[in-house]
């Protein structure tokens, strides 16, 4: 018996089910059933919130999610190995646990949750920045879900929170910190998981602002950013030489010195110049 429901141990679950990771899928399982409630609790009080989570594999972290008292688990699992052992889940958890197969990359599921939302997972490696910038950047903002709790590899987690002037600053921190209040609240060693990544995960939270923090145009500032980073190592009155013919007087009047380097650049100065570059255009 685990430490928190009547179900089965997660070696004991894995094993029935011939669950062998898989490296294609980006799967990772963690076994420690106590670790996925303590995961689950840095999304907050779950009482009352639907939550959203993405390959769920075996089902760890879902159980811990619904332990710790969510209102309703919806969980997306591409892998059908695993929906004999989710489906055993939803039986002890009457009513709490939907179970969706397919990719969540393809999958419009805002609409089957009922707010208030938080996303909380341990995301496949291989898709898990692509899914973090999806929710970040929707067509509409603010978004179906007031937070999110997700595992990746120490490494992004990093450049999630970094601040200017490091080598981790870059695009996915001007997203993150433009739109919600990033924060690394957990770090786990690689032997948490079966099979043992090369790497520690961090657990991030990013709680949603229901404004951006400084406005600007999406559109314009993803633009922008991604000719600033896209050639780091090169002065601003360089890289953004195709952005504006007036590069130069507009780095100027948003308060960045030409000859600085994207890296150097807080998110303020980013989002005033990204302003009057859309003004420029009649954006």
């Amino acid at each position: 018996m685990s430490a928190i429901d009547d179900l089965p141990p997660l070696r004991e679950v894995i094993a029935a089910h011939e669950l062998r990771a898989r490296k294609s899928l980006g799967q990772n399982f963690i076994l420690d059933l106590n670790l996925t409630a303590k995961i689950a609790r840095q999304a907050g009080d779950l009482a009352g919130s639907d939550v959203l989570e993405i390959g769920p594999g075996p089902g760890g972290l879902t159980r811990g999610l619904l332990a710790e008292g969510a209102r309703r688990v919806l969980a997306v699992e591409k892998d059908a190995r695993c929906l004999p052992a989710l489906a055993d889940i939803a039986a002890a958890y009457r009513g709490r646990l939907e179970v969706v197969e397919g990719d969540a990359l393809a999958l419009d599921l805002a609409a089957r949750l009922n707010a208030p939302v938080r996303i909380v997972a341990n995301l496949p490696y291989n898709v898990g920045t692509e899914l973090l910038t999806r929710w970040l950047d929707p067509p509409e903002w603010p978004p179906f879900w007031t937070s999110l709790t997700l595992m990746f590899q120490r490494e992004v987690a990093r450049r999630i929170v970094a601040q200017p002037g490091s080598k981790a600053y870059g695009r996915l921190a001007i997203l993150s910190q433009w739109r919600s209040e990033p924060c690394i609240v957990m770090e786990v060693p690689p032997d948490a998981f079966t099979p043992a990544p090369k790497v520690w995960s961090s657990v991030v939270h990013l709680r949603r602002l229901d404004e951006p923090r400084f406005p600007a145009d999406a559109a314009t500032l993803s633009r922008l950013t991604a000719a600033a980073f896209g050639q780091r190592r090169k002065m601003l009155r360089s890289s953004l030489r195709g952005i504006s013919p007036d590069i130069e007087g507009h780095l100027r009047a948003s308060g960045i010195a030409p000859t600085d380097r994207a890296e150097d650049v807080p998110l303020e100065p980013f989002c005033t110049l990204a302003r009057a570059l859309a003004a420029e255009r009649g954006a």
